[in-house]
């Protein structure tokens, strides 16, 4: 998937498109906290795009405010990378120094990825936001994760209460996406509960396969017979439940 790609999936309104380049200079001033964070502007980014800014009246979904933040629009940005860059610490970088919470299309070495995150209002500095939870990130595969992603994608698709809500339905249809790394068959989340189970089972997952990986080398080198019959056991174990939690991912989580 490219990012002209990504904006036909999304589906925006045309006046919703800004266009616009973002200087570096401006995520030096507003994301870098460190001299390397600086370096890593400089020498890693080669494009920052203002892709689209969407505002209540241009996409008929209302602000949101709440004790923890207020969301008056949201962005789709786009990040490309030099070729080599490790995207991790800039796409961090970049979410933090936007106040308004982004839809962020990081590209480098021929691959796309997506990443979005909640805001809220800082506790220690007036006027400022911070990060508020994880990043959700995805890798979008090649083949820009079939059909059904791109549908679900398209801002018609999404929850319309308030722009936290439309946030956060972007966040989890990028997880689903995430789910379907491991199942082979993007399945949209037709709830929020959903959503989370969804997560947690694939938070879960991705700990076991670590786990049982670790254990496979321990039962390599280990020389006593029993132990390994221990292991293999564990492993087993571990497999079965493995399978229990990718089924929970291919049917939704319920």
């Amino acid at each position: 998937m490219t990012v002209d790609q990504l904006l036909q999936a999304l589906a925006l309104p045309d006046s919703t498109r800004v266009q616009q380049r973002v200087p570096k200079k401006l995520l030096v001033e507003h994301g870098a906290a460190t001299a390397q964070d600086k370096r890593l502007i400089q020498d890693g980014i080669d494009e920052i795009t203002w892709l689209a800014s969407l505002k209540p009246h241009l996409i008929g979904v209302p602000e949101h405010e709440d004790e923890h933040r207020h969301y008056r629009e949201a962005a789709v940005l786009s990040l490309s990378l030099r070729p080599g860059t490790r995207p991790a610490r800039l796409v961090e970088l970049l979410h933090r120094a936007v106040p308004h919470p982004v839809l962020l299309a990081t590209t480098v070495d021929d691959s796309l990825g997506l990443s979005v995150a909640h805001l809220r209002r800082s506790q220690t500095e007036a006027e400022q936001v911070v990060q508020d939870g994880p990043l959700m990130s995805v890798q979008v595969p090649p083949e820009g994760g079939g059909a059904a992603f791109r549908t679900a994608l398209a801002l018609a698709n999404q929850p319309r209460t308030d722009l936290f809500a439309l946030v956060q339905g972007w966040m989890d249809t990028i997880a689903a996406l995430d789910a379907a790394q491991e199942t082979g068959s993007f399945v949209p989340s037709t709830s929020r509960a959903q959503a989370e189970a969804r997560h947690a089972a694939l938070q879960q997952f991705r700990g076991l396969r670590a786990q049982a990986a670790e254990l496979r080398a321990r039962a390599m080198k280990e020389r006593q017979l029993a132990r390994q019959v221990a292991l293999n056991e564990e492993l087993r174990s571990i497999s079965a439940l493995m399978e229990s939690l990718r089924q929970k991912l291919m049917v939704g989580g319920g």
